[in-house]
């Protein structure tokens, strides 16, 4: 072969392989997650916590590692198959509600017991969250749990104003998590678990009456146009509330680089669950005022009364310690812990 002709294939070969070397560098030089979630881009969960979520974990990368969200369940599935969609590597990144898979995290549900949750979600999220890290890693060890928080109190919104337990006797409405709806039904009502997508089309048709849930999902599935009543339980601890986890795949989490590692990590526990929880704060007050200016009723049931319901659903938590019992879990204990980290937060 002459000197030529080997410079020649030596200069070609490395023009075709210089495409896929810099390609490589380019792939290295950014990293792309999709974040998979069960509510319309308008909800304030979205445009509030998951899109600046993003946009920060973006900016503190210098564009290495982008997040592109996928709303309203457009990767397919159902809401109760998040949890494992992030398992299996069908979406990178999931939020859902543990309570969507009933019995699966029987530890987390502590929160979700009546009368437990505080009034702000403040302080459900940095508790829920340490809460995970002290006793819960092995119950979200399928996946990487970027946090795991709750909301603030939840409410009920009826075709009826409810000022009593009398008042919903017999009344149809959504419960949340599997725990809501022993409570809703040791008060009188007929508890129906249903994923929030579900609801406005059960609530146009009078297949319910009302569904539970804090002020900030209202707008987002206009449930201020489906009802006119709005009940609050006054004070903490309230009625109940729902937990929920940002959830990613393991695999994926393990094959990021160690500096995108850094900036994910800096963005997760704590310091997502108070982002999480100032959306579900601020939104309160200025969903409530929305309600109200469209000529809604938002009510609140008496101190008093709060505390007959609180004695209501007592039975429900012992239920619940009985059943935790059964899989080596001491119900009694979770609880006290619980508390006291609902109370150090509360202080804080």
């Amino acid at each position: 072969m002459s000197i030529l002709r080997r410079r020649f294939l030596v200069s070609a070969g490395a023009a075709i392989a210089a495409p896929a070397v810099f390609r490589s560098a380019r792939a290295q030089a950014q990293v792309t997650l999709r974040l998979h979630h069960f509510l319309p881009a308008v909800s304030n969960v979205h445009k509030h916590f998951l899109l600046p979520w993003t946009e920060k974990v973006a900016a503190e990368s210098g564009g290495k590692l982008k997040i592109d969200i996928f709303p309203a369940m457009q990767l397919g599935g159902a809401p109760p198959q998040l949890f494992d969609q992030a398992k299996d590597g069908v979406a990178d990144i999931t939020w859902t509600l543990p309570g969507n898979t009933p019995g699966r995290f029987p530890g987390v549900e502590v929160f979700e017991l009546p009368f437990i949750a505080n009034r702000r979600a403040a302080v459900n999220a940095r508790a829920v969250q340490e809460f995970y890290e002290t006793h819960l890693r092995a119950e979200f060890s399928d996946v990487h749990p970027i946090t795991v928080w709750a909301h603030d109190h939840g409410l009920i919104h009826a075709n009826k104003q409810i000022g009593t337990m009398a008042d919903l006797k017999g009344l149809k409405l959504r419960s949340p998590t599997r725990l809501a709806g022993e409570a809703l039904k040791a008060l009188g009502a007929n508890g129906i678990p249903m994923p929030i997508p579900q609801v406005p089309a059960a609530l146009a048709q009078k297949v319910l009456d009302g569904c539970v849930i804090p002020w900030e999902v209202v707008p987002a599935i206009k449930v201020q146009e489906l009802v006119k009543f709005h009940t609050e339980i006054p004070g903490s601890p309230t009625l109940y509330t729902t937990t929920f986890v940002l959830a990613m795949n393991k695999a994926k989490y393990a094959s990021l680089p160690a500096d995108l590692k850094a900036v994910l990590d800096a963005n997760s526990g704590q310091v997502a669950a108070a982002m999480a929880a100032k959306v579900w704060d601020d939104q309160a007050a200025s969903v409530m005022d929305m309600v109200k200016k469209r000529g809604n009723t938002v009510s609140s049931i008496t101190a008093e009364e709060a505390a007959n319901w609180r004695k209501a659903t007592a039975p429900v938590t012992e239920a619940w310690i009985k059943q935790v019992k059964e899989k080596n879990l001491d119900g009694g204990k979770l609880i006290e812990n619980a508390q006291a980290l609902l109370a150090k937060y509360d202080k804080a």
